[in-house]
């Protein structure tokens, strides 16, 4: 095994390296070895037991950038992950060995403005997983610090667990747009944040969940997900339904269901920003301005696993039934491009 310092780190047998599907290229992934990761003093080392495929994978593989995050050297890919710690550092308890964590994929500073506020996801020098040049964990072994490795019940699968990272990203949509008992709040786009989202505002209360999508399929399905009605924005003008909703979420990235959602919110609501889209975007700024209407986006999530894991445990949200597609590392690359079948919501990787 490879740590900072043999001595200070308490162990199962771990082998020197691992097997990793690593990112070379435009759509070009291959498996190799690659070296076990280091534990540092307040880090534990996972077994990876799944790792959720998401959109910011899926943009990497195909498109090798992200606005100004380019892939400019081999990376691993995947931050939707669940496993078993392995290995501590010197600082963490060796209790911890063997339990059943949920991966929270980052690491912060915690020195600067940000952390100390507590916004810890805005930190500038963030490490995030499969966020060039951090690897992800398409991969045997994957280090977090111990504090965002979080102990999972035992009812929660390890399919679920992964999943926690984008209900992680649902629950900060939610609280964003200040989703309350009674209220109701607009969704453009159901594929799986959009579901993942519908499900979470029916868990904070909202009484009136609207989903739009194109696809005949995915609306349908967001019915059973949480969604009250459904709406094909081709055959409704979203933007003149008198819909008077308090939030609108986008889920979508499509610069049209942007437009037509925040013109759909009432006076003083929220539209919160979330789908991967457009870098610019025309906005209906007298309607903002003239409505007092707050529009906002989300970036990731601090202090949002307790939240997840209760809302799967007290089977408020359903992760399981999202998994569509099952892979192991070697076909990494069909899970990247399940997405490309509108039946398909969630894919999950299995490097073990």
């Amino acid at each position: 095994m490879v740590t900072d310092n043999p001595t200070n780190v308490t162990a199962m047998a771990v082998p020197e390296q691992m097997q990793a599907s690593v990112l070379s290229g435009i759509q070009e992934l291959r498996v190799e070895p690659v070296s076990t990761p280091s534990v540092a003093s307040d880090e534990v080392l996972v077994r990876v037991a799944a790792v959720g495929v998401c959109g910011s994978d899926t943009h990497y593989f195909r498109h090798g950038r992200i606005g100004d995050f380019v892939v400019e050297a081999p990376l691993i890919l995947g931050h939707e992950v669940s496993g078993r710690i392995v290995a501590v550092g010197s600082d963490v308890s060796p209790a911890r060995i063997g339990e059943r964590v949920a991966v929270e994929p980052q690491k912060n500073c915690r020195r600067c403005r940000e952390c100390r506020a507590g916004r810890y996801n805005l930190c500038r020098r963030m490490e995030f997983y499969a966020t060039p040049p951090i690897d992800g964990a398409f991969a045997q072994y994957c280090v977090i610090r111990t504090e965002f490795a979080h102990t999972l019940p035992d009812p929660i699968s390890d399919e679920a667990a992964a999943l926690l990272e984008p209900l992680s990203v649902a629950i900060t949509t939610m609280r964003k747009a200040g989703v309350a008992p009674g209220s109701s709040i607009l969704i453009a786009g159901a594929g799986p944040i959009g579901i993942i989202c519908a499900q979470t505002a029916r868990a904070f209360g909202a009484a009136d969940i609207i989903v739009t999508d194109l696809a005949a399929q995915r609306r349908d399905r967001a019915l059973t997900y949480g969604a009250t009605r459904v709406i094909d924005p081709r055959d409704v003008d979203v933007a003149s339904a008198d819909l008077d909703v308090h939030a609108f979420v986008d889920a979508s990235g499509s610069p049209e269901a942007v437009f037509d959602g925040i013109k759909a919110v009432r006076p003083a609501g929220t539209a919160v920003l979330v789908g991967l889209g457009a870098s610019e975007m025309t906005l209906p700024i007298e309607h903002i301005q003239n409505l007092e209407i707050t529009v906002t986006g989300i970036f990731r999530y601090a202090d949002t696993w307790p939240a997840a894991i209760h809302l799967v445990a007290s089977g408020q949200v359903d992760l399981d039934s999202l998994v569509t597609g099952r892979f192991d590392l070697e076909h990494a690359g069909d899970a990247l491009n399940a997405d490309l079948d509108p039946a398909g919501l969630k894919a999950v990787v299995y490097p073990n």
